[in-house]
């Protein structure tokens, strides 16, 4: 019966990570028509993007307080709803400070979100006593290529935002919603006598010392995640000299194998351990960078664009799990904290990448976030070996909490 419970939240939880990569790839997707809905004029447009990632950063921040009275499963089931919501009043408003709310609203939400999920991931991983985060974020991979399609489907036929929005919240958010109530956190929290949860107890508090490592490693991979996105495209089109329609393949083609290495990354983690998978992906995405940095063409810059896909996707899911790794009785805290540098590096990687393609190359550009990759390696220890035993002593923890 235990074992069935913790089946059913595994797969409530990935169908959580695949609604969120189905929202937030319809919203990013869809800038430019955000731009021309909201005449958003191209000086305005920087402050709506950044100011989305460093909403997140404070709904992460409250996250870690609010946690401490409730457990995640609840600020996932309510702030999934919100999320979704938002996207559809991007897409339902007409003047510009509807659009500034409903933005805000998003990143407060999905700040709230991104950290929740990633606070009950880590702690099913834990239940389960293996690697199973690669496969949430798989999850969130196949959401966001849906999502992609969709938003594709929507200007092909040049939909409005909210006829391309409203199909996706109608389906998405009722299932989303009854799929909570699946929802399951693999290690029971305590209660005091005024309701306040207590982690369990582990003798080690969240420190950003000890904790810092992992925060770079977050920064760095987003930074390399967020050149992909934002820089592919005119990459492969101003400097590899592609058609415009090839110049959309590249990040189609890293986002399909960023699935395909998180489907198959668990297994690699369980046999080989997880500080050998985050070294080889970190390589890996470092040598990708640099084929892109000196592709004679476009299809040699489409083979670096896949193997930046298939090092970077192992390396954000690891950095959760030895987080949890590292502060198995204060996980909650450690998870909400580094989920932070999840968006610090989506604000520095565009814009530093950006002014270092216009001040010297876009080909030079691309040596930044190789060699920023390539400096996980320093810090892979942290993300060692599970350890045998958790908080105080006691055997890890199999018991389950159901809501």
């Amino acid at each position: 019966m235990k074992d069935a419970r913790l089946r059913h939240g595994r797969a409530s939880l990935a169908l959580s990570f695949f609604v969120q990569g189905v929202t937030f790839a319809l919203l990013v997707t869809r800038i430019p028509a955000i731009q021309d809905r909201y005449g958003i004029s191209d000086g305005l447009l920087p402050v709506f993007l950044a100011a989305v990632p460093i909403l997140a950063g404070v709904g992460s921040v409250v996250t870690e307080k609010v946690v401490a009275r409730v457990r995640p499963r609840v600020v996932l089931r309510w702030a999934q709803p919100v999320v979704l919501l938002a996207l559809l009043g991007v897409g339902a408003g007409s003047e510009l400070w509807q659009v500034a709310v409903a933005l805000g609203v998003f990143g407060l939400s999905v700040g709230a979100l991104d950290a929740s999920m990633n606070m009950m991931g880590v702690s099913l991983q834990r239940a389960y006593g293996r690697s199973i985060m690669l496969g949430f974020h798989a999850a969130y991979s196949l959401g966001g290529i849906a999502g992609a399609s969709m938003a594709w489907a929507g200007a092909h036929w040049d939909l409005t935002l909210l006829v391309s929005y409203l199909p996706a919240v109608v389906v998405l958010l009722p299932a989303a919603f009854i799929g909570s109530r699946w929802y399951v956190e693999g290690v029971e929290k305590k209660t005091d006598a005024d309701g306040q949860r207590e982690e369990a107890s582990s003798g080690v508090s969240v420190s950003f010392k000890l904790l810092m490592p992992l925060c770079l490693v977050m920064s760095f991979a987003y930074i390399g995640d967020s050149t992909v996105s934002n820089w592919s495209a005119k990459y492969l089109q101003d400097v590899l000299g592609s058609s415009e329609q090839l110049s959309t393949v590249p990040y189609n083609v890293y986002m399909v194998t960023t699935l395909l290495g998180r489907a198959v990354g668990d297994f690699g983690v369980r046999r080989f351990g997880a500080v050998p998978v985050v070294r080889f992906g970190s390589v890996l995405a470092a040598a990708g960078f640099g084929v892109v940095a000196v592709a004679s063409g476009a299809w040699i810059g489409m083979l670096g664009f896949t193997m930046l896909g298939l090092g970077l996707c192992v390396i954000v899911p690891q950095t959760f799990a030895a987080a949890g790794r590292m502060f198995p009785g204060t996980s909650d805290t450690a998870i909400a904290r580094l989920n932070v540098f999840n968006y610090v590096g989506f604000l520095v990687g565009s814009p530093l990448v950006g002014a270092l393609g216009d001040a010297w190359s876009y080909r030079g550009a691309m040596l930044v976030p190789m060699v920023l990759v390539l400096a996980t390696l320093v810090y892979a220890k942290s993300f060692g070996p599970e350890p045998a035993r958790y908080g105080g002593g006691h055997e890890r923890p199999r018991t389950v909490d159901v809501g």
